[in-house]
């Protein structure tokens, strides 16, 4: 499996993995929870990583 890391990935290449990872990346998607695609906004704009995104939103689901 290659790296997804923000240091290995190009912005294109984060934009592919969300997209793939989550279906339609434009959030015009059929049951999709509203606001999927924009939580890990950051993660392409290379500002946080995926698993940091994901730790977060953990943390407010278990409160």
């Amino acid at each position: 499996m290659e790296s997804i890391l923000i240091k290995d990935t190009t912005r294109e290449e984060r934009e592919r993995i969300i997209s793939e990872s989550i279906g339609n990346i434009n959030g015009a998607c059929d049951g999709c929870a509203p606001g999927l695609a924009e939580m890990y906004q950051e993660y392409i704009d290379g500002k946080k990583e995926i698993r940091d995104i994901n730790a977060e939103f953990s943390v407010r689901y278990e409160r």
